[in-house]
């Protein structure tokens, strides 16, 4: 699935969307350069989540950081990694497999270390305020949670431009 987001604000309206049909365990990877709103979805999904009270940033320099809401958020911020000892140390493995929902922008450099089942959410730039989504389950329970995002109405993937593949 591909969905066009011409703006910001659409891109969290989006994430928020998508938040609704993701559990306890759940493993999202994003893939894209850099400011192509990989951290502007990971806010929307927080709010989604109703992890409204922290300020949801990019976690560049500590790798990860933790937010509350009706699940526990996992966001990982990979661009620094230097190898994946770096993830062993903070024992990443407790969050990819844990209850909790884990995040990660530029999972692109791990790729070896991420679970089987997961939803990749590749971002490409198409202009300065445009972005292309495109929605990657690895996966049945993604693949099924996908569709389920697809077919509501009261979701973002009807109000904007979105294709099927």
């Amino acid at each position: 699935m591909r969905i066009t987001s011409a703006s910001v604000k659409q891109t969290k309206e989006i994430a928020r969307g998508l938040a609704k049909y993701l559990t306890a365990g759940d493993v999202v990877a994003l893939i894209g350069t850099v400011g192509s709103g990989k951290t502007i979805f990971v806010k929307g999904l927080a709010s989604g989540l109703s992890c409204r009270r922290q300020k949801v940033t990019s976690p560049t320099f500590i790798l990860m950081r933790q937010y509350r809401g009706r699940h526990e958020v996992y966001h990982f911020d990979l661009y620094r990694l230097k190898d994946i000892h770096q993830l062993e140390q903070i024992g990443y493995e407790e969050y990819f497999y844990g209850d909790g929902i884990t995040v990660i922008e530029w999972a692109d450099r791990i790729k070896k270390a991420l679970p089987r089942q997961y939803l990749r959410i590749e971002f490409k730039i198409k202009d300065d305020r445009t972005r292309l989504l495109k929605f990657i389950p690895k996966g049945r329970h993604y693949a099924d949670n996908l569709r389920k995002f697809q077919g509501k109405k009261d979701t973002v993937p009807q109000k904007y431009p979105s294709h099927s593949k």
